[in-house]
Formats: C-alpha cells, sequence, structure tokens
C-alpha cells in the first residue's frame, strides 16, 4: 500500500511535469512523437491518424516505427511501470532541424517550453493547496502551546500570541517558524521573536538555554490526538526499555490518560526526574514500564505556534495557497543553501526509497483517524514533493531544465547558438553525474531505512 501510494504520487507529479513541455511543445509548433504515462514496455497505445483513432495493445517499439499511419502525429502511450512518464520533443536531444524541431524555434519559445516543467509542479502544488487549505483551514502562527518552565513561557509569550518574526526573518504561516529552528538551530544566543497581541506588536528577546529531564519521546499535545508516541530517541530512557513509535501510553503513574494534552498536563506535575510507571498498550497486549530519565540541556523556544483556522473566504484561501507554495520553494532553496556550505549533510537527502518510507509513516500515523485525513495528508506530501521537484529541476544543472534553460540564457548572450554536440556531451556528464547521486542517495535511505 505504501509503496502503491508513494508511485502514485511520484507518477502524477512527473507527468504534470511533462505535460507542462508537452502543452508548450504543441503551442509553438514543436512535434512529439509521443506523449507517455509510465515508463518501460507499453500496454495502450492510442493515436489519431488520418483514418481516424487508432489504438495498439503490448505495441513493440518496432511495430511503433513501422506503422505509416503513426507518421507526424503524436502517439499517447501508458507504459507497464507506473513511475514517471515522458514528452518526447523532436530535436530535443538529437541534431534534426525540420520545420516541427525544437532547434529550429526561438529563444523564447524553447524557454517557455523547459520552463513549463517547472512551473507546472508549481502550478499543481497552488491547485493541491487550495483544495488543502479548503478543507483543514489556514496555518496560522498563532501560539496554542507554551510550554511551563521553559524558554518563552519565562520570556512572557502567552498562548495566542500571532508570531509576526523570528530574529528578524518574517513568519507567516505557522510551520515557519518550526523550519527556521531547524535551518538555522538555536545556538545558545539570545532570540529576538515579534509578536502580536491585542491588535499591538511586543518584542520578546530571550535565552533559548533550558535544562530538563528527558525520557525521550515525542507525542502530539493536542486534545483531539491520542496519547500515541510519535517518536523515540535513540540511546536515551524510553528505547531502553523498548518502548517503540506506535505505543499508546494509558496512564502515567497510576494516572489515566485520555488524549495529548492529557498526557502533557501529567508529564508536567511529574516533571522532577524521579523514575515514573508508564501502562503502555502495543496491539492487544497492555504492559507496565518503570522508566528514569536522565538530565537533558538544551536550546529551545519552548512554544508551538501552529494553529488550523477554518475559513470560508475564497480570497484568502488562494492568499494562503500561494504562500503555501513559497514556503515550500523557500525551504528547499534554504535548505540546497545548507547542503552547499556544508551546515546540512548530504545524509539528509532522501530518494525514492526514503520517499516511500515516510509515506508509509504518514499513512500508519493518520490511519486511525479516518480515510480522508490519510487523503489530505497524502496531498499534502504531494505539494511538498511537486514544489521540491520543480525548484530541483530549475537549477542550472546540466540534463535538468536548468541546465537547458542556461544554455539558452547563455546563447542570448553570445547572439549566436552553442554548437549542439558539445552542449550534448555537458548534458550527457550532468546526468551521469546525477546518476550517481542516485545511487549514493538511494544507499544512504536504505542505510537509513535498516537503522
Amino acid at each position: 500500500m505504501n509503496i502503491i501510494a508513494a508511485l502514485l504520487i511520484f507518477t502524477v507529479i512527473v507527468v504534470i511535469h511533462e505535460f507542462g513541455h508537452f502543452i508548450f511543445a504543441k503551442k509553438n509548433g514543436v512535434g512529439v512523437p509521443e506523449f507517455s504515462v509510465g515508463m518501460g514496455p507499453r500496454l495502450i497505445t492510442v493515436a489519431k491518424t488520418k483514418k481516424g483513432m487508432k489504438v495498439k495493445f503490448l505495441c513493440s517499439q518496432k511495430a511503433y516505427e513501422a506503422d505509416e499511419d503513426w507518421k507526424d502525429v503524436t502517439k499517447y502511450s501508458w507504459k507497464l511501470l507506473p513511475i514517471g512518464g515522458s514528452c518526447a520533443m523532436i530535436g530535443e536531444d538529437e541534431d534534426v532541424y525540420s520545420e516541427d524541431s525544437f532547434n529550429t524555434k526561438g529563444k523564447w519559445a524553447r524557454f517557455t517550453i523547459i520552463f513549463a516543467g517547472p512551473f507546472f509542479n508549481f502550478l499543481l502544488a497552488f491547485v493541491l493547496s487550495i483544495i488543502i487549505i479548503a478543507q483543514s483551514g489556514i496555518d496560522v502562527p498563532k501560539v496554542f502551546l507554551v510550554y511551563d518552565n521553559q524558554p518563552a513561557k519565562t520570556a512572557g509569550i502567552k498562548e495566542g500570541d500571532l508570531i509576526k518574526s523570528i530574529n528578524g526573518h518574517k513568519i507567516t504561516i505557522g510551520r515557519e517558524l518550526e523550519t527556521y529552528v531547524q535551518l538555522y538551530p538555536l545556538d545558545g544566543s539570545d532570540v529576538t521573536i515579534v509578536a502580536e497581541r491585542d491588535g499591538k506588536e511586543k518584542t520578546f528577546t530571550f535565552s533559548p538555554k533550558y535544562k530538563t529531564n528527558l525520557f525521550g519521546f515525542s507525542y502530539s499535545a493536542d486534545e483531539n490526538r491520542s496519547s500515541t508516541i510519535s517518536a523515540i530517541t535513540e540511546g536515551k530512557p524510553f528505547a531502553k526499555a523498548g518502548i517503540a513509535v506506535g505505543d499508546e501510553i494509558l496512564s502515567v503513574n497510576g494516572t489515566k490518560v485520555k488524549n495529548g494534552a492529557d498526557l502533557k498536563t501529567i508529564m508536567d506535575q511529574n516533571a522532577d526526574g524521579s523514575e515514573i510507571t508508564f501502562e503502555i498498550k502495543r496491539g492487544d497486549e497492555v504492559k507496565e514500564y518503570k522508566v528514569t530519565p536522565v538530565p537533558y540541556e538544551t536550546n529551545t523556544l519552548g512554544l508551538i505556534a501552529e494553529a488550523r483556522e477554518k475559513t470560508g473566504n475564497a480570497f484568502v484561501i488562494l492568499k494562503y495557497s500561494v504562500i503555501e507554495v513559497k514556503y515550500w520553494i523557500e525551504t528547499t532553496l534554504a535548505s540546497l543553501k545548507q547542503l552547499v556550505t556544508g551546515a546540512l549533510s548530504v545524509k539528509n537527502l532522501s530518494g525514492p526509497v526514503g520517499i516511500v518510507n515516510t509515506v508509509g509513516d504518514v499513512i500508519e500515523q493518520t490511519s486511525k483517524e479516518g480515510l480522508w485525513v490519510v487523503v489530505l495528508n497524502m496531498l499534502y506530501m504531494s505539494v511538498l514533493l511537486s514544489a521540491n521537484l520543480g525548484v530541483m529541476n530549475l537549477l542550472p544543472i546540466p540534463a535538468l531544465d536548468g541546465g537547458r534553460i542556461l544554455f539558452i540564457l547563455v546563447e542570448a548572450i553570445r547572439r549566436k547558438p552553442i554548437d549542439k554536440e558539445k552542449e550534448g556531451y555537458v548534458h550527457f556528464a550532468g546526468f551521469a553525474l546525477l546518476m550517481i547521486l542516485m545511487v549514493f542517495v538511494m544507499y544512504n535511505d536504505i542505510v537509513k531505512l535498516l537503522h
């Protein structure tokens, strides 16, 4: 199920990307011999010929090339392997200069054809964001939880405050605050947060340093969520005790736990560092664990500012859909910057294996909340991946759309085309390097999965 969901998401995103190339290729008079969904052998191929619609099943490459009726028309194929798709354009990767060749079109036409792929990814992310926001509401950076005895609480930040910025970085949606901390980890230096309270802006400057006792587990402190463990920190007390992700905490020191908010309250009441007895359910088995926390020092804000607010205002939905796509574009670019500067390890990169694993985790964590919640989370994953693919394809790297655009820009500056053979060599070298990177990323994903 996880693999099917991941393949479906990946295929839709890639096909939409290729459809962007296809639409603008047709618009600019570039011939498209074939547009396909999937890879590998053809299952069904359809074409509108001079003799009318023609359909072939399991069409071999030899039969495909031999059919005279199919020449000079676009064939639409559904292929065996549900992985991506393709838009084959005349002259895109070959030295052809016919009237309908990509090579004979003007610089602007070629630019729009290539740019259309990533642009359609951003467009898909925008459309899916509209669906998500219309159903689940806008993500407002309103503080709904301030942890007791932690930095934000000590500084005077209260629940209901609307976060406007952190260290000068503007905050528009709730996730931006968490993402900022992930991309620019707190190093112990003072943090400045500007928040709006009762229509007035207030500035809070405080140290993020915090000392506590750590059990090494995470959960959602929400009254609408169960007390299920969402993450376990390796090497910490919960992990050593044998407690696992997905286990549900039923009681703490004999006090029953009803939901995530309930669990937080009880944990706050038992934060003196002494041993705690947890009653935990795993499947049909209920077991008690006695766990003693360890002293822990860290840097944290000590708040959560991410609240969903329903809206029926179409303008607001469209506005926040644009903001959503912008958020993912900026996050992807910031992550790439950190990779280049070394602030982020290449081991953090994920490929197809990692995506399948993430999709599986999301399905598993949300399946208890109903099918529609699972669907919304899959749409959310699609927004993330589609925007990410759009950005990655625009990078000025040979073999990617951005690399091809770069060659067009160089041609515009030089006022003469670049030798196609030399450009081909550059793109081939870029493709080879990308394949090496993909192998590394896949290996890295498998290692992380095994651990």
